[in-house]
């Protein structure tokens, strides 16, 4: 493993490590999925990631990371992430549910997010989806070696503002690999004044625009983790783990 400006360049027997990790979150999330309906407990979702974590023999990566007391980030409607799954909280018609999701592997990390509507959702709520997931790719399609960082963010943000819907600033995609969180930090937004660094092959990145239908500013709720929209208008999160490569990006936690 080399450094460039602070940021871990993986090698090819490293990404293969995380490519695994990836794909074990991948189909976590799938089958979270497939299990969101109305009427559903959130702690489902927990009890399927912890199971599935000791099938796979690997670790979550979120349990006991700073505290933080469950495998999953489970958030609903206006909660934009670090939300707590519970038995209390059912799911609901028209809701959406964005499960942010994460395993160690042998030492090195993977984390992805989906957002998924609960039945039917209506079409703002749809839209805010769509386009949250499309500016991922968006952001993503820039991930090459030679651009710079915040190619990433201004592709994601001229996407999402396109369509009027808000950037939360107060949470931004990282570096990713044998810790959770590495350099560089990954705004969805192209921040003022600042320089982003130059892309090189072998960075990994977890990148992750969350979207609000309003407002962009955020509250912590009283559990001291759960992020809200501070107009408490909808939220969606959608996440991939991707390498750049001297071929272009690879997106390490694409559902099979």
């Amino acid at each position: 493993m080399k450094k460039f400006r602070g940021v871990f360049l993986k090698n090819e027997k490293e990404i293969g490590l995380m490519r695994e990790a990836n794909r074990i979150v991948s189909r976590i999330l799938d089958e979270l999925g497939e299990n969101v309906k109305p009427g559903v407990p959130t702690i489902l979702f927990e009890e399927i990631c912890r199971t599935r974590c000791a099938e796979y023999n690997v670790r979550p990566a979120f349990l006991g990371y700073q505290g933080f007391p469950f495998a999953l980030c489970c958030s609903v409607n206006e909660e934009i992430v670090h939300g707590f799954p519970s038995d209390k909280r059912i799911l609901q018609e028209g809701d959406i549910v964005s499960f942010d999701m994460g395993v160690v592997f042998n030492g090195f990390y993977g984390d992805s997010a989906r957002t998924f509507g609960v039945g039917a959702v209506d079409p703002e709520t749809k839209k805010l989806m769509d386009v949250t997931r499309e500016s991922l790719h968006k952001g993503i399609e820039q991930a090459l070696p030679g651009n710079n960082l915040y190619d990433i963010s201004a592709a994601i943000q001229s996407y999402v503002e396109g369509f009027g819907f808000g950037i939360v600033r107060r949470f931004v995609g990282h570096g990713i690999g044998s810790h959770l969180h590495e350099k560089p930090e990954i705004p969805n937004f192209v921040p003022k004044g600042m320089t982003g660094v130059p892309l090189k092959a072998g960075m990994v990145l977890a990148i992750e625009p969350m979207v609000t239908v309003g407002s962009y500013e955020v509250e912590i709720l009283d559990d001291n983790w759960t992020a809200v929209t501070k107009d408490r208008k909808m939220s969606a999160h959608f996440e991939h783990t991707i390498a750049v490569t001297s071929d272009g990006p690879t997106i390490l936690s694409a559902s099979e």
